[in-house]
């Protein structure tokens, strides 16, 4: 169990520096000069999210084969890449 949280951990806390969410942080922090509740409300929204993937999660692989939900999201990435790389997004 405690591979599966570390593992989880260090996923989603490299997955989350220098995105748009850590920027949109510190611009709040810095615009508000009020970090303790722009630290509240960014941890109570993370923590939100991840209870949505945990719930989809769960009741996806109940009906959809993990190794299908690993080579669509693969794919999901390649084309948001794309997109990005095109200034669709």
């Amino acid at each position: 169990m405690i591979k599966v949280i570390l593992s989880t951990f260090i996923l989603v806390f490299i997955a989350e520096l220098g995105d748009k969410t850590q920027l949109q942080t510190m611009l709040l922090t810095a615009k508000n000069n009020s970090p303790v509740p722009v630290f509240i409300g960014a941890s109570l929204a993370l923590v939100c999210s991840s209870i949505l993937g945990v719930f989809a999660g769960t009741y996806i692989t109940k009906h959809v084969p993990p190794n299908f939900i690993q080579n669509a999201a693969g794919i999901l990435f390649i084309i948001m890449g794309i997109l990005i790389l095109l200034n669709k997004i």
